[in-house]
């Protein structure tokens, strides 16, 4: 197969410049975050630590995030509990539901950005 992996994720924002600092300085998400195999970093490109990824459709009709956004963002997660407790401590509402952890899936947790978009965060089981 000719595709080996994401090359970005780009939407719509009402304001891209305040959305993007959001992401950057809360969750280290975006351009300038994290270093290439060389150990430079670029304003331009993002380089997140290697892992899997799901690409997975929903019905149309699911229930597993807001009906009226198209999309939810899924990022993994090292130490979830210290990192709800930063976006406890900047007044990020936080959802969690002990239906969503299982010890073969991992944790889950679900925020909003500040334009009311889902975002998932995930830390993996323990290896």
């Amino acid at each position: 197969m000719p595709v080996i992996g994401m090359g970005g994720y780009f939407f719509r924002a009402k304001d891209p410049e305040g959305l993007k600092t959001w992401y950057r300085e809360t969750l280290g998400v975006g351009g300038g975050c994290g270093r290439d195999e060389t150990g430079e970093s670029s304003e331009w490109f993002w380089y997140p630590e290697p892992g899997p990824i799901v690409f997975e459709p929903f019905k149309a009709d699911s229930d597993y995030f807001a009906a009226d956004r198209q999309v939810m963002l899924n990022f993994r997660v090292r130490d979830m509990d210290s990192l709800l407790e930063q976006l406890n401590a900047l007044g990020i509402d936080i959802l969690t539901k002990d239906e969503w952890d299982t010890p073969e899936t991992g944790r889950f947790a679900r925020i909003h950005d500040p334009e009311g978009n889902p975002i998932e965060l995930w830390e993996p089981p323990a290896a």
